[in-house]
């Protein structure tokens, strides 16, 4: 591919400061605006992975599209911090209520607040889900099958590497393929886990993250500073914030940030949405719009459809059949750490950049269903210090591990927790500033979702003591919000259609992680992008009725 394609398609690249340094301020300053009043073509609710992707498709189509986001704009270069601590501001700490028999803790691993979403703290890393992901119900007797295949999101999936870019070593795994970028180097976190993984017989792979392996555009390179789940303030890993969204104000969208959504509007005569009603500097506001489109992740797309009830509606939008917020899924992310006597420096290199996928799909001499997959992880000092306080080490212990914290590496798995229907998002008593319920996010894992842990630590344990680990401690956590919306074949069993179209409102879609069916073992962004990508595609064939 020549250099002009490779710019045209990735314009973002060049938008940015020319000496690497951050965002190109003028793209915010000169910006289309429009009026409340105007019926713009779409307006999308949330900027992250899949708001910002249609709102740059679409732009780039020619509509009129208001992006609205209910954190700030942010500017990486004056908000973002190497400081464990002071990076928090990026996670959504709104209230919400958790329950069940294994409630999940929301915040810094599962969703994100302002302009980019949670991409701008993800780990970078885009791996893509796997042809059998698509098929779980059939093939492996759980899950769900999706109404789209594998084949279906492939160019997608290439579009959005290119896009990104992503580097690694090319991918054995799944549907074999490479990457646009060679793989980075590797860390010392990264060589052990090569060294345990070959002892062990098992294969591992460097990348693939969504990180340039050197410069591009005007986009710097990766100085491996570690801080990628804090937000990159060099601009090298990719997030909506310095990829989709500069292109996206190049070509005529607007992004109205500190904007909370709190309902969507719909004529009752014509089931159409007509606008969305949100707050602003203290004050209600109303968009008109020929189209809605919901992109505020697995909690917030619930709670939204949730809070807009109508005579229509009275149980929700979109929910005549009690589909909204239902199987809402996390991953298991256990996270086990070996002490080896030599120096490691676990955080001199992106959290995950080697990674297997040998355990990912269902192994029929194993008792549990589905898989998981390994990457290296790499948790800053106060993460550290939840994980050895969690084997209940306090004082002058907790000190001595503290102090030995450049000796430690550390693994994390990935397990495919399998939906289930009563794991979902209802509305809380409890209610927010703007006055309106909050989420209850009840969980309990099934009997296979705790089998896959046991087995993916049991994993992680063989590696690091295969590489010399003289010492190995564990942690249980989730990661990875997925579902509570999902795409189906039809309305009884889930909220869109196969191209994210609501079934009960013609004029309105849903493009983020909330329509997964199922999640796999893989990070989800990747996905999330290559599905409102298509959806997207979809979209323009349609024309700006969205019929």
């Amino acid at each position: 591919m020549s250099y002009r394609d490779v710019r045209e398609r990735n314009e973002s690249a060049w938008l940015l400061k020319k000496n690497g340094s951050g965002m190109e301020h003028g793209l915010r300053r000169d910006m289309r605006r429009f009026e409340d009043t105007d019926e713009v073509d779409l307006v999308i609710i949330g900027c992250g992975a899949g708001g910002a992707t249609l709102m740059q498709r679409m732009a780039r189509q020619g509509w009129n599209v208001v992006c609205l986001d209910a954190g700030p704009f942010w500017d990486p270069e004056k908000d973002w911090v190497s400081d464990e601590a002071g990076s928090h501001k990026l996670y959504w700490t709104e209230p919400r209520q958790i329950g069940g028999a294994d409630a999940v803790p929301l915040g810094s691993n599962n969703s994100g607040r302002g302009v980019g979403g949670s991409m701008v703290h993800y780990a970078g890393y885009t791996p893509r889900f796997h042809p059998s992901d698509f098929r779980t119900k059939t093939n492996d007797g759980v899950g769900a099958d999706w109404p789209i295949t594998y084949p279906d999101l492939r160019p997608y999936y290439e579009d959005i590497e290119n896009e990104l870019p992503v580097a690694g070593e090319n991918w054995p795994w799944g549907d074999p393929h490479s990457y646009p970028h060679t793989a980075h180097p590797v860390s010392g976190n990264g060589e052990l886990f090569q060294r345990g993984a070959l002892s062990a017989g098992i294969t591992a792979k460097v990348g693939p993250v969504a990180i340039p392996n050197g410069r591009f555009g005007n986009r710097s390179h990766c100085i491996y500073r570690g801080f990628c789940l804090q937000g990159c303030k060099v601009n090298a890993k990719a997030s909506p914030l310095i990829t989709h969204v500069p292109d996206a104000l190049a070509h005529g969208a607007e992004i109205r940030a500190d904007s909370m959504v709190t309902r969507i509007e719909i004529d009752q005569k014509t089931g159409l949405a007509t606008g969305v009603h949100y707050v602003r500097d203290g004050r209600s506001r109303f968009q008109k719009a020929r189209m809605v489109a919901i992109a505020g992740y697995s909690i917030e797309t619930p709670r939204l459809l949730l809070n807009s009830t109508s005579a229509r509606f009275p149980d929700g939008l979109c929910n005549d059949f009690d589909q909204v917020g239902r199987y809402l899924m996390v991953q298991g992310a256990p996270q086990t750490a070996g002490r080896f006597d030599q120096e490691v420096r676990m955080f001199k290199a992106p959290p995950p950049e080697v990674s297997t996928e040998d355990f990912y799909e269902t192994d029929p001499t194993k008792p549990y269903k589905r898989g998981f997959s390994i990457q290296t992880v790499s948790p800053l000092p106060i993460t550290w210090a939840e994980h050895v306080m969690a084997q209940g080490y306090w004082g002058a212990d907790l000190r001595n591990y503290m102090s030995d914290y450049i000796h430690w590496s550390c693994l994390g798995a990935l397990c495919e927790f399998l939906p289930q229907p009563d794991n979902r998002v209802t509305l809380a008593d409890q209610k927010d500033r703007n006055g309106l319920p909050v989420a209850h996010f009840s969980y309990t894992q099934c009997d296979n979702d705790k089998q896959l842990v046991k087995a993916a630590t049991g994993v992680m344990e063989r590696i690091l003591k295969a590489a010399g680990a003289d010492e190995v401690i564990t942690i249980t956590r989730n990661a990875h919000l997925v579902g509570g919306a999902r795409m189906s074949t039809d309305e009884t069993n889930g909220v869109v259609d196969s191209d994210c179209f609501s079934f009960a409102v013609p004029n309105l879609m849903i493009t983020d992680g909330s329509v997964l069916p199922t999640q796999g073992s893989a990070n989800p962004a990747l996905t999330i992008m290559a599905v409102t990508a298509r959806a997207a595609h979809r979209l323009s064939a349609r024309g700006r009725s969205g019929r």
